[in-house]
């Protein structure tokens, strides 16, 4: 890790309390970034910005409020003056077949997955442009580049967020402002604590044969906003140990004992 990679940059992380937010917002400040959490989790997302201490910060946010994520983007450039680095990392899951899906779920979903990015990316534009550029990097999945039995919402609001991330990205490619997601597989979070005993055939269904940690997606996401990607954007990056790679058919070697 390049502990002055990010020196002087600030960077805004939504769903930043825990999980893959939590490890993203560690690994900026460790690399020199001034920090604003922003999560529902009053308590975790305080405790988080305590931990990291000087150069952080924790506001608590609505990503489904356009109100609440502009007051977000309006505190880290009253703060430190600018916005290099905003992470649109917040989401939630719904699992229901269609015709028993709520529309207050779908809807929920939809609210929060994808209406709450195009907040952050409208919020944002305006400081970035006027700064001469910047980097947004979208938590998107690997449900948004196939589906999955059960979660309609959820991968349509994926897959949105996907395409959305292309248009921002050619709409301000001239202006320095560069635009990408991230397509996370299983991930070994709180969230997915609940289907613990499926967690085996989760797994073995990776070919990497295992979750990701989420230090291991921040990773990615760190990289995206960094000079190393300064000519990267508009793309959706699988970070799933190769699961959407495979097209589900059988291991044949396997099974033939190779």
């Amino acid at each position: 890790m390049t502990a002055t990679r990010f020196s002087g940059r600030v960077a805004v992380i939504t769903g930043g309390a825990s999980g893959i937010g939590a490890a993203l917002a560690r690994r900026l400040h460790g690399e020199g970034a001034q920090v604003l959490i922003a999560d529902l989790n009053e308590a975790q997302g305080q405790a988080l910005a305590g931990e990291l201490g000087e150069r952080a910060r924790f506001q608590a946010t609505d990503v489904a409020s356009q109100a609440s994520v502009e007051a977000l983007v309006a505190t880290a450039v009253r703060t430190w003056g600018r916005l290099d680095m905003l992470f649109n990392n917040a989401g939630v899951g719904n699992l229901s077949r269609i015709e028993a899906l709520a529309p207050a779920d779908w809807q929920r979903v939809m609210a929060i997955n994808l209406d709450g990015v195009f907040f952050g990316i409208r919020a944002a534009l305006p400081v970035m442009q006027a700064q001469g550029g910047g980097a947004i990097v979208n938590t998107a999945s690997a449900s948004g580049l196939a589906a999955d039995f059960g979660f309609a919402a959820y991968n349509a609001a994926k897959a949105a967020v996907i395409n959305l991330t292309r248009t921002a990205a050619l709409d301000n490619a001239a202006r320095g402002i560069r635009v990408n997601a991230v397509c996370p597989g299983p991930v070994d979070t709180p969230i997915l604590a609940g289907v613990s005993a499926l967690r085996g055939d989760w797994e073995a269904r990776v070919p990497m044969q295992r979750f990701a940690r989420p230090e291991e997606i921040a990773a990615v996401m760190a990289f995206l906003a960094s000079d190393e990607a300064s000519y990267l954007t508009g793309a959706a990056i699988p970070v799933d140990g190769g699961l959407t790679a495979h097209t589900g058919q059988p291991n044949l070697l396997a099974a033939l004992g190779q």
